[in-house]
């Protein structure tokens, strides 16, 4: 089996909020994409809600692409403590955070129901899993921590 950096990292060693370039690939073409880890809550200590996590999901698909270029795709983790974002290029860390924390500041204080993109039958595989009230709850914890630009210190919070 190939081996899958996710799984090579020390989840016991990093210190959660905080957004981590994993890497970059280039394709045939030249084109550039990037993987970042962006880990809400410390591993191994807690998650996500479900319903939240959803929901957290949805919105941020949406908001990122509002404040940041190239996303081609933000993903929950299966152990509900962060998300994969898949961008085109390489967007300074910096960038990617303020775009985070700038779409957490909204779930958490503007958000209504009818923001939520893709909560009926037609658009989403699970639209009854979702809830705002437990996406404002965690993004507002998140904020209050702060985003670090380091996994393993807590930087620029």
């Amino acid at each position: 089996m190939a081996d899958v950096e996710s799984f090579t990292l020390d989840h016991t060693a990093v210190k959660a909020p905080y957004v981590r370039l994993i890497g970059t690939e280039t394709g045939l073409r030249g084109d550039v994409i990037s993987n970042f880890d962006v880990r809400f809550v410390q591993p191994n200590e807690g998650e996500i809600p479900t319903a939240g996590i959803h929901t957290i999901e949805h919105m941020l698909a949406s908001l990122l692409r509002d404040r940041l270029e190239g996303i081609i795709d933000i993903s929950p983790f299966g152990c509900r403590t962060g998300f994969h974002l898949i961008t085109w290029g390489e967007p300074a860390l910096g960038d990617v955070v303020g775009a985070l924390r700038d779409g957490l500041r909204f779930i958490a204080e503007e958000a209504v129901e009818s923001d939520i993109p893709g909560v009926d039958a037609v658009s989403c595989g699970n639209y009854r899993d979702h809830s705002l009230h437990t996406a404002r709850e965690w993004s507002a914890l998140i904020l209050q921590q702060g985003i670090s630009l380091d996994a393993f210190e807590r930087v620029g919070v």
